[in-house]
């Protein structure tokens, strides 16, 4: 196997990752932009036996079902605030629902006695060779490794420093999607409340992590995005401005965000994931919006990819084909969902938020919407590892 693995991300498929080799005694560092574990973010889910067989394998399923947050009732609501229907809290989240901040810090506790952690640094620059990969970072002294991993998300650095920008391989699908945080909503109940207008849906559910605030989520059409982060949120309070119910008071504490989030509703295609020595996991490979299934993916991509690099010993590149061939079909599955997820839950006029409602209100329309967000998660028959 190869002695020296640098991975790039400490969220969630970068500690997994680094659990497995790690625990096979492979010299694993992990590199984290961040200065330390980040403590934002929604929370995440997981769906169906594929995901939660690789966490009990992994050890860590009785701690995530100990932190779950149990899903929430979702209530579409009119400008008046009254109900026009409930939908129950699979239709959001899933069979394990868990914080994203408490999940990336259960993967840490378990990987970082065989695993050495570097935050507040990034790669800056890599050069590859017959033997290995010069690594130069922004902080740190220059190092060498036999292999790097990018596990940093949809807008992976180490995806454009191997392979190429953005542009090549991030899609937009039409929708800009935002996030903060305000003072505790009274009335939510526990529950996740949602107004739409045409082209624009906004919401407010309990803050996984902290009573005191409450998370607000906003999606909108829009093809692109302002570049600078003062232009976005203007654009956002345009959009947004005028719908009534409690946006006003949510655009008032906008200034006052501990965790402002906003990006374009994508996703990632890469036609290899990887490339000599150098290969992407999660979101970096094969990340997409609003899908449920990105999380899910990340840590059954993390198991795949850790055997087949230990068991395919110095053939490192017949471990990352082995490990895309896996991978690529199930992940693509995962991803068909991200265009007709924001459509439904972004109708673009009065008409189709009306028809949408209706569907939803039937038993059958109730049944299709859990059905789906379920479905892809059941088609990937893991390999046992441990007995080949």
């Amino acid at each position: 196997m190869p002695n020296r693995v640098l991975i790039s991300g400490a969220s969630v498929a970068g500690p997994a990752l680094a659990y497995w080799l790690g625990r096979a005694g492979c010299e694993t560092t992990v590199v984290e932009a961040a200065a330390a574990l980040r403590r934002g973010g929604y929370a995440v889910d997981f769906r169906g036996p594929t995901h939660l067989e690789v966490l009990r394998r992994m050890g860590v399923l009785e701690a995530i079902r100990d932190n779950q947050t149990g899903g929430r009732t979702t209530r579409f609501v009119r400008r008046s605030g009254e109900t026009i229907l409930t939908m129950p809290p699979e239709f959001t989240g899933g069979d394990l629902e868990i914080p994203r901040s408490t999940l990336s810090r259960l993967l840490h506790e378990r990987s970082r006695n065989n695993v050495e952690y570097i935050f507040g640094d990034k790669i800056t620059a890599m050069t590859q060779d017959a033997d290995g990969v010069d690594v130069t970072f922004l902080h740190a002294a220059s190092r060498r490794f036999d292999l790097v991993i990018g596990a940093d998300g949809m807008h992976s650095g180490v995806r454009g420093i191997a392979f190429g920008p953005d542009d090549d391989y991030v899609t937009g699908l039409g929708y800009q999607i935002a996030g903060w945080d305000v003072p505790t909503v009274e009335d939510l109940r526990g529950e996740t409340l949602v107004l739409n207008a045409p082209g624009t849906l906004i919401s407010v559910f309990p803050h996984a992590g902290d009573p005191s605030r409450t998370n607000v989520l906003c999606l909108y059409a829009e093809q692109t995005a302002p570049p600078s982060l003062d232009a976005r949120v203007r654009q956002l309070g345009q959009r947004v401005a005028g719908h009534g119910w409690m946006v006003p008071s949510l655009l008032a504490d906008l200034p006052q965000a501990t965790d402002l989030y906003c990006d374009t509703i994508a996703r990632v295609d890469v036609p290899t994931w990887w490339n000599k020595r150098v290969a992407l996991l999660g979101d970096a490979a094969c990340g997409a919006t609003l899908t449920g299934m990105g999380t899910g993916t990340a840590v059954v991509g993390a198991y795949t990819l850790a055997h087949e690099i230990l068991n395919a010993g110095s053939d490192y590149e017949s471990a990352f084909l082995r490990y895309e061939q896996l991978l690529r079909p199930y992940a693509q599955r995962g991803q068909a969902g991200a265009r007709s997820a924001v459509k439904m839950l972004v109708p673009m006029s009065r008409t189709a938020i009306w028809l949408r409602n209706q569907f939803l209100s039937t038993a059958m329309g109730r049944r299709l919407a859990l059905s789906e967000n379920s479905k892809e998660a059941e088609k990937l028959q893991l390999t046992d590892y441990q007995t080949t």
